[in-house]
């Protein structure tokens, strides 16, 4: 088998996994629109939300316009490749280039707005508070949605337990969730006990103690990008002697 033959088989092999890729998640953005009981539909329930948290109940268009783009890249580069065509591979060469550009530009935006980013999750928080004290304990949804989410993190609360302060659980209970106490005794989880980390912390930690990974993920894929349009670009080039 010679190199021209390796790079065709290693281009449909990358691109039939993008293929894949974009179709699952083609369907969970789908998913996402059609999945009323999501938590979409809690964020949009929250009142005097910052608006530009209205943004994240586009979620699942953002997911269907990747996995589209993906499902384009992944066709037109084991089209391309397997049926020696210069249109399908000079094509997915220019989307690659153009992800590519577009993944470096968002990087700088976050580096550079992070200061708005910061501020944007503070209004979310206090916003998140006011509806814990509000509802927690007597919306249903609410209350499920806040336990399944502290069950998940094993955290309590978008801060710490002081969040459920005033709401209705506390003020029938005068108690703390339960998910906010190493205690497995309900009626004990009270302020001198309610010692488990905030949601929001909790997350930031995780992001924090996974940045390496975080990084390292994104360099990969901006070499296998990058990989991609060299090995396009080859064969476009071996096509087109070839041809000649």
């Amino acid at each position: 088998m010679g190199c021209f033959d390796f790079l065709k088989i290693m281009m449909f092999v990358f691109n039939g996994i993008i293929f894949l890729a974009g179709a699952a998640i083609l369907g969970v953005g789908i998913w996402v629109k059609v999945d009323s009981g999501s938590i979409l539909g809690f964020l949009k329930g929250i009142k005097d939300a910052p608006a530009e948290m209205k943004q994240i109940l586009n979620v699942g268009y953002l997911l269907i316009a990747v996995g589209a783009v993906l499902l384009i890249v992944g066709f037109l580069g084991c089209c391309g490749a397997m049926k020696e065509s210069r249109c399908m591979l000079l094509m997915f060469f220019l989307i690659v280039l153009v992800l590519f550009i577009a993944e470096v530009a968002g990087a700088v935006v976050i580096l550079v707005f992070k200061p708005l980013v910061g501020q944007l999750i503070e209004k979310l928080g206090t916003k998140v508070i006011q509806n814990i004290k509000k509802d927690y304990g007597e919306n249903s949804d609410v209350t499920a949605l806040w336990n399944a989410t502290m069950d998940t993190l094993k955290c309590c609360g978008f801060y710490n337990y002081t969040d459920f302060t005033d709401s209705p659980f506390e003020k029938y209970t005068h108690l703390y969730p339960q998910q906010c106490c190493h205690s497995a005794v309900f009626s004990s989880c009270d302020d001198t006990s309610a010692t488990i980390t905030g949601c929001f912390p909790k997350l930031m930690k995780l992001i924090d103690e996974n940045t390496i990974v975080i990084v390292a993920v994104a360099l990969g894929i901006a070499a296998l990008e990058i990989l991609a349009m060299v090995v396009s670009m080859t064969l476009y080039c071996i096509i087109g002697s070839k041809s000649d």
